[in-house]
């Protein structure tokens, strides 16, 4: 496996995230809260760009102790949702939220001295 040049350190800031060509692949690269996620920019849908979309903390359904709908907040997990058909994945994992056993492939990240390389 190769390794590809991200970015530096100092050009990828907290809650950026870079798309790479890397041979015949497309990486998604993101940073949020001082890690670094890299994976596969084709959508498990419809091979949509899965990584170019936007990022946001997963909705949560607040169910009252009798069972009664009180409404939405947003959780702890985040979610990159693809821009074609907004299908979402956990940003830790790579899962696809609607079906948590699908999930994008991953690659490696390395950051060596200011450089981020992603090996693929």
């Amino acid at each position: 496996m190769a390794e590809w040049f991200v970015a530096k350190s100092s050009e990828l800031k907290d809650g950026d995230r870079k798309v790479v060509v890397a041979g015949q692949r497309e990486i998604g690269v993101f940073h949020k809260d001082g890690a670094l996620y890299a994976y596969s920019n084709n959508c498990l849908h419809q091979g949509g760009p899965a990584c170019e979309g936007i990022l946001i903390n997963n909705v949560v359904d607040v169910i009252a102790p009798d069972r009664t709908y009180q409404g939405q907040t947003f959780g702890d997990e985040v979610h990159f949702v693809c821009p074609w058909h907004g299908y979402e994945y956990d940003l830790k994992t790579g899962e696809m939220i609607g079906d948590r056993k699908q999930k994008l492939r991953k690659y490696e990240v390395i950051r060596r001295g200011d450089d981020i390389y992603v090996v693929a």
